[in-house]
């Protein structure tokens, strides 16, 4: 991302969400802030956006999210009331929080954020009460220390969304907030979609994976991490979480795509993964579990 500029593909993915809610009935998430949120700059290519490879991208913009807040509504469930959006870019959850108590912080760059909240103003969309922005400038503070900065209690479990931003990093950042997270109290969770590498890919999904990646490298946001599955319970494990589950394409579908006429679903394989891992104090050899693995 070009300093001091907001990020160009926190607004593509914005675009596909807000598309989303147009084109595909029912929409895998419901998020009525969407549109609004884009104001005068939601224009979109009917044809276009009816591409397979539009429809795929759009489809796990949609299901990643909603992947996310189920996993969140569960955490609160058992009680955790606060929740981190890491790389949160145009991220809605907070303008349409159904959990009066739910603290949610909102991490980003500072010009995305001064950004984001520009649109906000812009389309009258009103800043709910538990809301955090937490302007964070990582090469002059960690994630830890903002967090703090903001009033996020460490002392208490949280629920952390981390949703388009892992195959941007580099490993030791990507090793970095997930042992911070891994060392909050139990119950806290974390929530991410990854890349898997491109050597495991066909040669089809290797044309979309190239194109794609040469479209973020143009906006100045490449692609630098990816994992196989079974590598990435190997970072689990080194960060030291105990439980954890992964996500593929297949299950997704059934998830979330299931019986729907319009034939919205994921391609299989995909290019992208779910992952969820939890704190736990006290973990038994049945809690150890990697439901993810081959789809």
């Amino acid at each position: 991302m070009e300093t001091g500029a907001p990020s160009k593909t926190a607004f593509r993915v914005a675009l596909r969400r807000a598309v989303h809610q147009v084109l595909d009935r029912p929409p895998v998430l419901d998020d009525p802030i969407a549109v609004p949120l884009l104001g005068p700059r939601f224009q979109f290519d009917r044809l276009r956006e009816m591409n397979p490879v539009a429809r795929a991208f759009r489809a796990f913009m949609a299901a990643r999210s909603r992947y996310a807040e189920d996993r969140l509504t569960e955490c609160v469930a058992n009680g955790i009331m606060q929740y981190v959006v890491l790389g949160a870019g145009l991220d809605t959850f907070a303008y349409r929080n159904p959990f009066l108590q739910l603290k949610v912080f909102e991490v980003d760059f500072p010009a995305t954020q001064e950004w984001k909240r520009a649109l906000l103003h812009e389309a009258a969309i009103r800043l709910p009460d538990g809301l955090t922005f937490v302007a964070l400038d990582f090469e002059r503070q960690t994630l830890a220390e903002g967090l703090a900065e903001a009033g996020f209690n460490s002392e208490k479990p949280a629920f952390f969304g981390w949703l388009g931003v892992v195959p941007y990093l580099t490993r030791e950042a990507f090793r970095s907030t997930l042992e911070m997270i891994a060392k909050l109290p139990a119950g806290t969770g974390v929530s991410f979609d990854y890349g898997v590498s491109r050597e495991t890919l066909g040669p089809l999904r290797r044309v979309v994976f190239d194109a794609l990646a040469a479209r973020v490298a143009k906006a100045g946001e490449p692609f630098r991490l990816f994992f196989t599955p079974v590598e990435l319970d190997a970072e689990f494990r080194r960060a030291g979480f105990q439980r954890f589950e992964q996500r593929g394409a297949d299950e997704l579908n059934r998830l979330y795509f299931a019986g729907r006429t319009d034939g919205l679903k994921l391609p299989s394989p995909g290019l992208g993964r779910m992952a969820t891992a939890w704190v736990h104090s006290t973990v038994t050899t049945a809690q150890v579990h990697n439901t993810g693995m081959g789809q």
